[in-house]
């Protein structure tokens, strides 16, 4: 196991392309129980100050290859019970680091369903299918008379076995396999054809139905989207070279010379080829191809995810937050600086009631009432109009109106984390209080929703799930740690993402706050049921505490530095709490007084940048935005028109921007920026103020074209 341990973390620094120390130092750590943001936020020193991506990196790989050597362990165990595990094919399997070259060597030893070269083996053919592949000058047919018995009543018979023989020992072959690996990387074409009678139904995959291209070339978002329209029965998909070329790459492996046994051979692999290389190349292509596609998705949803979490807060302060609706009328709450429901009603300025006069004596009643700060509206339907309306019915000119993404509202809204909230209120209040929340402080939300349904991604449903469930939660768990969570007013889900906290330990958290009163010190928390010292040692320099005993408990400074910070206070003489803010002084200190065995120049660094300006706040401000009041619908809009917009997603072919009518427009990747770039987040982030250029209007499919780089 020793032995295992460092070959995996030579293979690991190999991989990631970081030194061995610090590999092994990051895998220690992660063994021991500490989290990814702990470990390049605190242990800078051992990992020689990796950050969130390298240690994430390791982490990842490390899953990976240990996964690897407990195949390789199983594949071991599995040939020795079958008696055939030899010195040669042990080290062999011992020295292989690649999972598809390990599985090639396995596959003759694989335990699998009765073949036609099971049965052929069966009836004694493996020898004569050994004379003919030695192609040593005698003719098949006459070794084929050798083997004539009850079971094999003809030489044509006896060649058939040996055919399939001969075909399975071709597709199981680590050089067959590899050549025909390569010809489909680098030659094989994709190819669609529409199914019989699914062109209409289907239209909306029209643009895949009769298609080929370069495997090699297609795009991450085509492939999912072809996937997709096959599993959904509209279409066939083929991945292959040409089919005589690939013949030929196999006879020149396997034909040696002009022998009698040529035909046989030959027939043999056009057999192997169709039946049984052909098929399983062609799954492995795709799904390699569809794995990097995942990986592609998965990177861009998660990009979005992390832009969505970290947008701006409106902070504290007391908001007046509506889901628009036109028939069923818009649901107002009134809420509190810290998003607690004071008043929920509804008002119905729309058609068919109209009753616009009411709706404003309600609505500034509630803002003079409730000292309301700013208003929040839901982007959904009739969002934009209810904008329009509430501007002309609101008297106070000094209140900001922002509009809010619903992305998963509904989501929210019939979940048990709602219903728990609120368990006196309908689906309608807890929505338009999720609206006001999100912009009160959108990561503190939007943590209490399956990131999947947050919208913000491309196939997300397409790709494989697991992994995009673990991609997703690393980036909400490094948006919380990064930001920081307030201990007193933090919901179970939002601390259920701190480092070393988890679901279990968060609601023990939340139940012992209502128990015993807000926590007056991080070392409380070890009073908490079943929150240990690793825990505390995990999470608590991502809590922070408003008005605590000790400033450096609303700080990120960890407790097991404040000696640390205690010494140097002591040493300028001036307590911590005239250290903090203190930049005149802060910037005088020797920092490398303070390094000790297990603190050194990175971390005493980040402790002092702390000290400048504790508890900061990283997201920035956000900032009042307003559509062009001259358009409301894709009938508002011509060629040419430039607008304001807000970026609401971002893909690999482009961005979508919300330009105030129903239909976000695509800035296609090309149309971004003046010079080439990869992916649209190179430029733009999820929810930026731009202005687009419209062109191009497709009122038949409601779809808008528009450009960054024309305005």
């Amino acid at each position: 196991m020793l032995e295992n341990m460092e070959q995996i973390i030579k293979l690991l620094s190999t991989i990631c392309t970081i030194n061995v120390s610090s590999v092994k130092a990051v895998v220690k750590l992660l063994d021991e129980g500490a989290t990814v943001p702990f470990i390049s936020r605190y242990r800078k020193e051992a990992t020689g100050s990796m950050d969130e991506v390298q240690v994430g990196a390791i982490k990842l790989h490390l899953e990976k290859t240990r996964d690897l050597f407990a195949r390789k362990e199983s594949i071991l165990s599995t040939i020795e019970q079958q008696g055939r595990l030899s010195d040669e094919l042990k080290a062999k399997i011992e020295r292989c680091f690649d999972s598809v070259q390990l599985e090639d060597i396995y596959l003759p030893y694989k335990p699998k369903r009765r073949t036609r070269a099971m049965i052929a083996c069966e009836k004694g053919l493996e020898p004569l299918a050994s004379l003919v592949m030695s192609q040593d000058g005698q003719k098949p047919e006459q070794l084929a008379k050798r083997f004539i018995n009850d079971a094999v009543p003809t030489p044509e018979e006896a060649l058939g076995g040996v055919n399939d023989i001969i075909a399975e020992w071709v597709s199981e072959s680590e050089q067959g396999r590899n050549s025909m690996r390569r010809l489909f990387k680098n030659e094989a074409n994709i190819s669609t054809k529409v199914v019989k009678g699914k062109a209409e139904e289907g239209v909306k995959y029209s643009d895949y139905f009769e298609c080929q291209e370069p495997f090699k070339r297609i795009s991450s978002h085509r492939l999912l989207a072809m996937i997709r329209a096959e599993r959904e029965g509209y279409i066939r998909l083929n991945i292959a070279p040409d089919s005589e070329r690939a013949v030929e790459q196999l006879e020149r492996i396997f034909v040696k010379g002009n022998s009698p046994s040529r035909s046989v051979i030959e027939g043999a692999i056009k057999d192997s080829y169709k039946r049984l290389l052909k098929p399983s190349i062609e799954n492995e292509a795709l799904a390699v191809a569809k794995e990097c596609a995942d990986e592609a998705a998965i990177a861009i949803f998660a990009e979005n995810l992390r832009q969505l979490l970290l947008s701006a807060p409106l902070g504290q302060k007391r908001l007046l937050a509506i889901d628009p609706g036109f028939r069923t009328g818009c649901k107002v709450v009134c809420l509190n600086e810290q998003g607690d429901l004071l008043h929920n009603t509804t008002i119905y300025p729309h058609a068919p009631q109209n009753q616009s006069e009411k709706a404003s004596a309600d609505l500034n009643s509630l803002i003079s009432k409730f000292k309301i700060d700013a208003i929040a509206i839901g982007d959904g339907t009739a969002g934009r109009e209810t904008e329009q309306l509430v501007k002309s019915l609101v008297h106070s000119e000094s209140l900001d109106i922002f509009m809010v993404s619903e992305d998963g509202a509904s989501i929210y809204s019939a979940s048990d984390v709602a219903r728990e909230e609120f368990p006196d209120y309908d689906i309608t209040v807890r929505g338009s209080v999720s609206i006001g929340r999100r912009l009160i402080d959108p990561l503190a939300e939007l943590v209490k929703i399956d990131p999947k349904s947050i919208g913000v991604g491309q196939y997300q449903h397409d790709v494989d799930q697991g992994r995009l469930k673990s991609a997703l939660d690393t980036v909400v768990e490094s948006c919380v740690n990064g930001v920081g969570v307030n201990l007193n007013t933090a919901s179970k889900q939002l601390l259920s993402y701190v480092s070393g906290v988890g679901a279990s330990l968060a609601k023990n958290i939340v139940e012992y706050r209502a128990i015993n009163g807000s926590f007056t010190r991080r070392s409380q928390l070890l009073k908490v049921p079943r929150l240990g010292a690793k825990a505390y040692e995990q999470c608590a320099g991502f809590l922070r505490i408003e008005n605590a005993k000790n400033p450096l408990d609303n700080s990120a400074v960890h407790p097991e530095a404040y000696s640390i910070v205690e010494k140097i206070a002591k040493d300028i003489k001036v307590t911590i709490s005239e250290l903090i803010n203190n930049k005149e002084v802060i910037t005088k200190i020797d920092l490398s007084k303070y390094v000790t065995d297990k603190i050194g120049i990175p971390t005493l660094t980040d402790i002092v940048s702390e000290l400048e300006k504790p508890g900061r706040d990283p997201r920035g401000v956000k900032e009042s935005f307003s559509f062009a009041e001259s358009v409301r619908t894709i009938d508002d809009l011509y060629e040419g028109m430039v607008v304001p917009g807000i970026v609401t997603n971002m893909t690999a072919f482009g961005a979508f921007v919300d330009i105030g009518i129903k239909q976000d427009g695509l800035v296609h990747i090309s149309q971004i920026a003046n010079k080439f770039i990869t992916a649209p987040s190179e430029v733009l982030k999820l929810h930026e103020q731009v202005e687009v250029k419209v062109i191009g209007i497709d009122k038949v499919r409601g779809r808008l074209s528009l450009s960054i780089k024309e305005v």
